[in-house]
């Protein structure tokens, strides 16, 4: 009993037997298009999002699992405001707004893969990219969003959404 392990980043929804999946796994003799389609069906929620996938291989069975990776906070706050990609003058030019509701889900969403302790500390770290990109928060700048997060005005509704 084998492992093979496989990482790939694919078009969430849209994975096809085309590289770089049917050459990866091809030579092994694992039906290709059945992983395929469990990653379609796993990643159907992030459609023509970059998603990363873990495929693990038994390569005496051909059985595998897939599992799917944590999506990057930038491709959550595309996904979240139908954006393609942020501004690239992102101290002068916003590309969107999001509320600040959509912030906290992205900040509990991704709190796993943050070294954040608290969900504040997410939310901060969100802010962070969503300054990088020129998106603004309840038709905020992120700096001014940082800020009254400090000055403890979100307490309570990120008391609610812990």
């Amino acid at each position: 009993m084998v492992q093979k392990t496989f990482n790939f980043i694919v078009s969430g929804g849209e994975a096809t037997g085309g590289p770089p999946i049917g050459p990866a796994l091809g030579p092994l003799g694992v039906n290709i298009m059945a992983v395929v389609n469990k990653i379609n069906e796993l990643t159907a929620e992030y459609k023509g999002t970059k998603v990363p996938v873990e495929v693990t291989l038994d390569t005496d069975t051909k059985e595998f699992t897939v599992k799917v990776g944590m999506l990057s906070t930038y491709a959550l706050v595309t996904q979240a405001l139908g954006i393609a990609k942020g501004s690239p003058t992102p101290n002068t030019d916003y590309v969107g707004d999001l509320s600040f509701d959509q912030l906290v889900d992205i900040a509990r969403r991704k709190r796993g893969g943050l070294l954040a302790a608290s969900l504040k500390a997410a939310v901060k770290e969100v802010l962070g990219s969503c300054l990088s990109m020129g998106v603004t928060v309840d038709g905020k700048p992120a700096k001014e969003v940082q800020a009254l997060i400090e000055a403890g005005e979100y307490d309570d509704r990120l008391a609610e959404a812990a």
